[in-house]
């Protein structure tokens, strides 16, 4: 006999799974993934490190959508970053693009 609640879990995990999935290869799609890394600093912090910081404040999605479109500096100057600097803008994301890779950085 089979078990369709089974069938509808591995379904499930799989339509949980794609969106991750599916953002990471955006991030590395626009060169994202060149400076950050998920859970080790890079030339930038770590998504991990960005997702902490922003945690539970009101905006930071806007905030951080505006830094990734228009590029940002000063933010990171930490010692836990091998190399601070700037972040160029991202070139040739859309708006929409930037608000997907944003909520999946804000959620690692």
């Amino acid at each position: 006999m089979r078990k369709p609640f089974a069938t509808l879990g591995v379904a499930t995990l799989l339509l949980v799974a794609l969106p991750v999935q599916a953002d990471q290869a955006l991030a590395t799609k626009h060169n994202c993934m060149g400076c950050h890394a998920i859970d080790k600093p890079l030339i930038g912090p770590s998504y991990k490190k960005v997702a902490a910081k922003y945690k539970g404040q009101k905006g930071a999605d806007a905030l951080l959508v505006g830094k990734v479109l228009k590029g940002s500096s000063g933010t990171w100057n930490k010692p836990d970053v091998l190399n601070p600097g700037t972040m160029p803008p991202a070139v040739g994301l859309s708006e929409d693009d930037a608000r997907k890779l944003v909520a999946w950085v804000l959620s690692q």
